[in-house]
This record gives C-alpha cells, sequence and structure tokens, in this order.
C-alpha cells in the first residue's frame, strides 16, 4: 500500500487580495477586524464581571468558613468553575488580540478557536494559529495505484467535514489537490484506469472530494485538482524511486467562489 499524506492547509485569501491592491476586499478585512475587536470588548465586559462575581463569592466564602456554614464546598465548587472560565476567556481575548496586531487573522477567530480546541482533543492533528494551517500527522491510505481511501483516512476527512460544516467553517470553499511521486504507473490494468500520474493525482483528489461531499459538504463548495508529480515536497529518490512525503494530498480553504 502506498501512503499519501494529508496535509489540510488552511489559507483565506485576504492577503493575497491585499497585495493586489482590492479594495473591497481591504474593505472585509477592515470589517473582519472591526468585528473581532467588538468580540474581544464583550469578552472583556464579561471578563470584568467575572472578576466582581469571583471577589464576592470569595468573600462569600470567608465568610461561611468564619461562621461554619454548610455551604462551604458549594461556595469552593462555585469559585473553581468560575476561575476556568476567567481562565478561558483571558487566553481566548490574548489570541484574539495577537491575530489583530499580526495584521488580521489567517481565519476568522471563531473558526480558528474551533481549530485550536480540536487539536488539542486529537494527536492526529497539529494546528498553526500564526498561519492558519491544520496538518493531519497520520496518512490517507490508498491501494497501490489505486484512488479508493482507506476508511481510517475518511474517518480523518469526516472529522474536518464537521468543522467545514460549521457556521464560520460553511462560509469558504474547499480545493482538494493531489499530488504523487514520480514512480510510473507500471501495469496496464492500472493504466487502464490512471494512465499517467497527473490523471492518478487527480482522481484520488476527486475520491477524497466525494468523501466530503458524502459528509455533507455542498458539491458547489468543492473542486479538485491533480499535479501529478510535478510539485513534490520532498527530493524523489534517484531512478524515479519516488518519496512518500510526495504521495499526498492537500485541502486549501479559500474565500467564497475563489
Amino acid at each position: 500500500m502506498r501512503t499519501v499524506k494529508l496535509s489540510v492547509i488552511f489559507v483565506a485569501c485576504v492577503c493575497v487580495f491585499l497585495v493586489t491592491g482590492c479594495s473591497s476586499e481591504l474593505q472585509d478585512l477592515r470589517i473582519q477586524n472591526a468585528t473581532q475587536q467588538r468580540r474581544i470588548d464583550q469578552l472583556q465586559s464579561e471578563l470584568q464581571a467575572a472578576r466582581l462575581q469571583l471577589e464576592q463569592l470569595r468573600r462569600q466564602l470567608d465568610d461561611a468558613q468564619d461562621k461554619g456554614g454548610v455551604e462551604v464546598e458549594t461556595l469552593k465548587q462555585k469559585i473553581a468553575a468560575l476561575e476556568e472560565d476567567i481562565a478561558n476567556k483571558e487566553d481566548l481575548i490574548a489570541s484574539m488580540q495577537q491575530r489583530l496586531l499580526s495584521g488580521g487573522a489567517a481565519l476568522p477567530i471563531e473558526l480558528s478557536t474551533m481549530l485550536e480546541d480540536f487539536a488539542k482533543q486529537h494527536d492526529m492533528v497539529t494546528y498553526d494559529s500564526s498561519r492558519g494551517i491544520v496538518k493531519f500527522k497520520s496518512d490517507l491510505l490508498f491501494e497501490l495505484a489505486s484512488d479508493t481511501v482507506a476508511a481510517s483516512a475518511a474517518e480523518a476527512v469526516k472529522l474536518l467535514c464537521g468543522i467545514l460544516n460549521s457556521e464560520e467553517g460553511k462560509k469558504f470553499d474547499v480545493i482538494i489537490a493531489g499530488h504523487t511521486d514520480d514512480i510510473r504507473i507500471a501495469t496496464s490494468a492500472t493504466r487502464a484506469k490512471h494512465p499517467t500520474n497527473w490523471h492518478l493525482s487527480a482522481h484520488r483528489a476527486i475520491s477524497v472530494l466525494h468523501v466530503m461531499e458524502d459528509s455533507g459538504i455542498e458539491p458547489k463548495r468543492l473542486s479538485a485538482r491533480g499535479f501529478g508529480e510535478y510539485r513534490p515536497v520532498a527530493e524523489n529518490l534517484p531512478g524515479k524511486k519516488g518519496n512518500p512525503q510526495n504521495r499526498r494530498v492537500e485541502i486549501y480553504i479559500v474565500a467564497e467562489g475563489t
């Protein structure tokens, strides 16, 4: 079996549009940043109220302990829960402020936060919030020279689809790009279905596309591309011996209509 690495790369088109000087996209970025700032202001207000409530609970706990009240344990539990909520809000505010300082989020903050939480809950996933890139550590497994997605790989794609179908994620389209190494298609039976590595890479991308469609992603949001062996991420071995790193499928999350 061949191993195809699934690198799921989330790239919003805001930065590209800024380089081209597109005024409408610049306005979109300003609106997005203003929205994020309003969200930060809201969180800071909630944080301040939570801190005041925490002080009240601590005073109540002190009184209860002095008087030997029976509500001591209940108050301790409320304080612990509120302290955790405050810590979470502080972390979220810091993340959002850092993203604004960096010149705009690679992805909307709500979606980025979902991906951060997703990565924390799954050992197979890493997320670079500074660049908006999600990578799956596990590989997509295909049969040798086949475009059939293995069951384990399909489950990983379905987990991604859950995020892409969220209120934040469904605002973006999806481009699926297939890549191969430089090993030529050997058998005649395989060549009948995949005449070249270009065909194989495109067919594999389409197979992943179908998994995503079956997982509820609207077809109009999906497109597939095949690059064959011509965009390697690592050097292939001499004599057309290939490299597993180059057998991969990449999934790009882009602005609607891209």
